[in-house]
């Protein structure tokens, strides 16, 4: 249970608010109705996703102030609590790319490493930002056109039409092209939660003396960059990248991982000194 532990709350998590929303439509249940990009809580309270809030912005579009509060609340519950959780533990495209990075490593497809030279990570940022540019030039929130995220909620609640092929080809791309392309490398929302919730209290932390270097944890990591110091120090995960997805805690044989509140990992590094 415990390899599995944090991917199975993942998961209940995810599905349950696909529930909720589902629900929502279908029965009129009153927990959580909207969309990923614009909810209502309880009847009452708002929630709206930061980037798809700026892309309306920049399009000139007066927002009431219950979606800039929606927004306010989200933004500021991954910057202090959150970190970039809502890729891992919200996102239903999460559950898509994990499918296909988990065939890789079944398939041995994920060991050539030429996958990396030609589509950086810092391209998410780039697209991010131009998201907002062309939302203020064609006035229209550009990436929601497109958002596997909207697709597949939608095709969840509603059915799925030509929009299940853009689910496919993030798919095939993670599975056959680059490895976590399409999350690791080119969602601006990614980026986004990547900026916000960089300062976040809940980190994953390394304990240095019990990690053997098996690595098994930079395997599993959809962003193993944020590992580096594995074997190396006992300093916790600060890189606003990491997802917070547990995985590398699940795997961890050696229980040199886990996660810690910010403040008190550095207090401990600090005693330790």
């Amino acid at each position: 249970m415990k390899k599995v532990k944090y991917l199975l709350l993942r998961r209940v998590t995810q599905i349950g608010l696909l529930v909720l929303y589902f629900g929502a439509n279908a029965y009129g249940w009153q927990i959580l109705k909207g969309t990923f990009g614009s909810s209502l809580l309880f009847g009452t309270i708002p929630l709206a996703d930061p980037y798809t809030t700026l892309q309306v912005l920049a399009t000139g579009f007066v927002l009431g102030t219950d979606v800039l509060l929606g927004a306010a609340i989200i933004t500021l519950f991954y910057f202090v609590i959150g970190g970039r959780a809502f890729c891992s533990w919200v996102c239903p495209i999460n559950m898509v790319t994990d499918l296909a990075n988990w065939l890789r490593r079944v398939l041995r497809l994920d060991k050539e490493e030429v996958n990396y030279r030609f589509l950086k990570r810092s391209a998410r940022y780039w697209i991010m930002v131009l998201g907002l540019i062309v939302s203020a030039v064609v006035g229209v929130a550009a990436f929601e056109v497109l958002s596997p995220i909207t697709i597949m909620q939608r095709g969840i609640i509603f059915g799925f039409g030509a929009g299940i092929s853009v689910i496919i080809a993030i798919f095939l791309f993670d599975l056959f092209g680059v490895k976590n392309g399409w999350c690791g490398h080119l969602c601006p929302l990614g980026a986004a939660y990547s900026l916000i919730g960089s300062k976040s209290l809940i980190r994953v932390k390394h304990d240095h003396e019990a990690c053997t270097n098996c690595m098994e944890c930079k395997v599993v990591c959809p962003e193993n960059q944020v590992l580096w110091m594995v074997n190396k120090e006992s300093v916790s995960v600060t890189d606003g990248e990491c997802t917070n997805c547990g995985r590398c805690i699940d795997v961890c044989g050696d229980n040199a991982l886990g996660f810690s509140i910010r403040t008190m990992a550095k207090k401990q590094k600090e005693a330790a000194a």
